[in-house]
């Protein structure tokens, strides 16, 4: 069995993502900056509270952008702040161009990459584009074989509802496939059971996931 995932594709849009520009508008990008750039990782859950509620947030990265420049950062990498049951950790998204409640709003996230950009920081955002989360519309629409959405993730089928397709193992150490009682299928999971891998061998998940792509890179562009 082939593993259904067109990787080429996957890093040319993944590198055409993570590389925005600040506040040039030029059509030549230096591929060069990250070489010699202060990239400093924030964890938005815990970095800063803005509002007391026991969560980092949007709005608590802005506040302390000034701090990061003084320290001569020049790119913020900030994991995973997308819309999320939070399984893991944000990894696990369920709506690729939405920000996760807890953390703000689209409005914060465009003041924050107003607030980066005139501080001369770039802002490189956390995007994993192999799976999903299971309580995406995708995989809901899926699950219920939707008429346009039945191969947006990897469905097999096995011996029983027991027997997986295969022996594959995830990463997590157990197996890579879960089944659905709603489907009567095994899905494929290469990380937890919540996060079912998207099936690249379907265009309409490559162009998805590129239009996903893209209206966040225009966000930090």
């Amino acid at each position: 069995m082939k593993i259904p995932i067109c990787f080429g594709e996957i890093i040319l849009f993944v590198i055409s993502f993570l590389l925005g520009s600040s506040n040039s508008q030029s059509s030549e990008i230096n591929w060069d900056w990250w070489r010699t750039a202060v990239i400093y990782q924030i964890y938005p859950k815990s970095f800063n509270d803005a509002n007391n509620d026991g969560y980092g947030d949007l709005r608590g990265i802005i506040s302390k952008l000034p701090h990061l420049a003084d320290a001569g950062v020049n790119a913020a990498w900030i994991s995973p702040i997308y819309a999320s049951p939070q399984v893991d950790d944000g990894y696990d998204i369920s709506n690729f161009v939405d920000v996760w409640e807890t953390f703000g709003t689209l409005e914060d996230f465009d003041e924050l990459v107003t607030a980066s950009h005139e501080l001369d920081i770039k802002i490189i955002m956390d995007l994993v584009p192999n799976h999903s989360s299971d309580q995406h519309d995708w995989f809901k629409l899926s699950e219920n074989r939707t008429t346009g959405y039945e191969d947006y993730y990897v469905w097999r089928d096995g011996e029983s509802s027991t027997t997986p397709p295969n022996n594959w193992i995830s990463v997590f150490k157990y197996s890579a496939w879960k089944y659905s009682e709603i489907r009567r299928q095994w899905y494929l999971h290469q990380f937890t059971e919540q996060q079912p891998d998207l099936n690249y061998r379907n265009p309409k998940v490559l162009e998805e996931m590129t239009v996903s792509s893209n209206k966040n890179k225009n966000k930090i562009t």
